[in-house]
């Protein structure tokens, strides 16, 4: 077990990046004790920590096709263009099985990030059993203006990536000295500010929620320092797209997702095999 962290940054369909460095490190028996999922991250971390090789791909390149997974139709219909119960229920209980005792049993722990709607911070929530956490997990992964608000323990929450997408300050607050960053945006990529008025007046009742989102972009590059200054400093290793595939957050290109998978792989293969010291 690699007692150091593991960040995993979101991303909606540009998580099968993620995905496919994911199989690498279990292909190669590389176990993080800490792993801070974001979204798409978090929903593939789970995969990670249940060893079960390929599934996170398979959640995504398996129902690509049906309506039930991802459409406008489920959006129209029910409020989330993912749909819930075929997402977090037919998927992991029949479809495509999740094991959750290997996930409980595995001595990982996995937190999921997500936004609280009331003071736009950012939650850290760790998912112990995830049959019962599952509603943690779908937060963490709601989108914002195409999900409906999540509520567990009298709070509501939405995606983990508007207030912290890349949580490398939290796991080194949490003491990990070193820490393996997958980032799903190649080199030199900088977020720009959304000048869009729709989250405002879609979120008015939420005006922490709102400030939040507005600043998102100065919270996501200042992360990004963060993460160049501990890669200088020797305590982070990151992973990013080698190949910039234009793959977009709603993204139903078979083709371009496999593509992207293969590249989280190779990137994934390329950064083991030349930083042993870090892995072992």
């Amino acid at each position: 077990m690699i007692d150091k962290g593991l960040i995993l940054e979101g991303g909606g369909m540009r998580g099968i990046y993620t995905a496919g460095v994911l199989d690498c490190l279990l292909d190669r028996g590389l176990h993080f004790k800490h792993i801070y999922g974001v979204s798409a991250g978090a929903c593939h971390g789970c995969s990670y920590v249940s060893k079960q090789r390929g599934r996170a791909a398979g959640t995504v390149l398996d129902f690509l096709r049906d309506h039930r997974y991802g459409s406008f139709r489920n959006l129209v219909f029910t409020g989330d263009y993912f749909g819930v119960k075929f997402v977090y229920g037919d998927v992991p209980d029949r479809l495509l099985p999740f094991d959750y005792a290997a996930f409980m049993e595995s001595g990982q722990t996995l937190f999921a990030v997500v936004t609280n709607m009331e003071t736009g911070q950012a939650e850290y929530i760790p998912l112990a059993e995830l049959k019962r956490d599952m509603d943690r997990l779908r937060a963490s992964a709601s989108l914002p203006l195409i999900s409906r608000l999540v509520k567990f323990d009298g709070k509501i929450y939405l995606d983990g990536g508007i207030a912290d997408s890349i949580p490398l300050a939290k796991s080194v607050a949490d003491g990990h000295s070193e820490n393996l960053v997958v980032l799903t945006r190649p080199k030199g990529y900088q977020r720009r500010p959304n000048t869009s008025k729709v989250i405002r007046l879609a979120y008015r009742k939420y005006p922490s929620f709102v400030q939040t989102s507005e600043q998102r972009h100065i919270f996501y590059n200042d992360s990004l320092r963060l993460v160049e200054d501990e890669v200088r400093a020797n305590r982070a290793l990151v992973i990013q797209p080698s190949v910039d595939i234009k793959v977009g957050r709603l993204d139903k290109n078979e083709k371009r997702l496999r593509a992207f998978y293969d590249v989280g792989y190779s990137d994934a293969e390329r950064c083991v095999s030349e930083n042993d010291s870090f892995f072992n």
